[in-house]
């Protein structure tokens, strides 16, 4: 199959009809209808059958479709590649952070930015580990901020500072005096919590040392992200164990905080392109995250 072909038999499997694959091609219909008999033809089989005014894929077609979406979406990552490559010299900062991070930190070192850059243009937005990659690589991102390792040949990645994981509980939980005692983790036998479910090293250590407690934790209620975390901790719900920047302090969400005592750092990293250098407005910009971090995980 050609190139066209396969584009082709994207848009009727997107679409349901050639009509709709022209249209979202941007071609006539008896120019879709043209490719797709070539395309046929050049097989030697049907890729559609028409029932009731639709086209349906045959079962040739469905052996083809997982092979040809990814085909049509690498097509499509390209196209963003080359498009950001041209257009990187007037975003000297694009910035991607993990949820957590996006609370207070980012804004607040996009903020002292503007003083030292007052006309640098910047672009934040937050996304997991994962989709942190991806963008980095496809030039959508300078810069990613994330808790977790990110693990890609094409990144570098640098620690920017450590911090510990912290135990939060609804106001008045604990005596004052006891707030900058660490609490064993065996001390949480049986008591209530929030569960936490997110699918990275950092959550995935947590759950294998909460197995380890007995009795376990009593978990009336299961989130997937930090920060519904600790709302529900601010709310009564019971304990819960996070990073420390979810832990921060925030004006009418209070919590108590206490550091875990484990041995078991997170760590901040900076990730950016091997093949890209941080220009000046970048470099500035983690500067000042560096410092930021630093100070806030002073006082956790």
């Amino acid at each position: 199959m050609r190139l066209r072909h396969i584009e082709l038999f994207h848009a009727v499997l997107t679409t349901g009809s050639l009509t709709g694959a022209a249209r979202m091609l941007s071609i006539s219909q008896p120019a879709a209808s043209k490719v797709l008999q070539h395309a046929e033809q050049q097989l030697g089989f049907a890729l559609f059958s028409r029932v009731r005014g639709r086209l349906l894929p045959t079962q040739e077609a469905l052996l083809l479709r997982h092979r040809a979406e990814k085909i049509v979406q690498e097509m499509h990552d390209l196209q963003r590649l080359t498009a950001n490559i041209g257009r990187s010299e007037s975003l000297p900062l694009r910035v991607t952070c993990t949820p957590t991070l996006a609370h207070m930190l980012v804004p607040k070192a996009a903020t002292l930015l503007r003083t030292d850059f007052p006309g640098s243009t910047t672009e934040l937005f937050t996304q997991h580990s994962a989709e942190m990659r991806e963008s980095l690589m496809l030039h959508e991102a300078d810069i990613g901020l994330t808790l977790q390792d990110a693990g890609h040949q094409g990144l570098r990645q640098e620690a920017l500072c450590h911090g510990r994981i912290m135990l939060i509980a609804p106001p008045g939980w604990w005596p004052e005096k006891e707030l900058s005692r660490p609490v064993p983790i065996a001390a949480l036998a049986g008591q209530p919590m929030v569960g936490i479910t997110v699918h990275d090293a950092l959550g995935r250590m947590l759950q294998s040392h909460l197995q380890q407690v007995d009795p376990a934790p009593c978990v009336s209620v299961w989130v997937q992200t930090y920060q519904l975390a600790r709302a529900l901790v601010a709310q009564g719900h019971g304990l819960a164990l996070v990073d420390p920047f979810t832990a921060w302090r925030t004006d009418g969400d209070e919590v108590q905080m206490r550091p875990l005592k484990l041995e078991l750092d997170v760590t901040l990293y900076a990730v950016h392109r091997l093949d890209s250098p941080l220009n000046p407005v970048q470099k500035r910009f983690l500067a000042h995250v560096r410092r930021l971090a630093q100070k806030m995980l002073s006082y956790v």
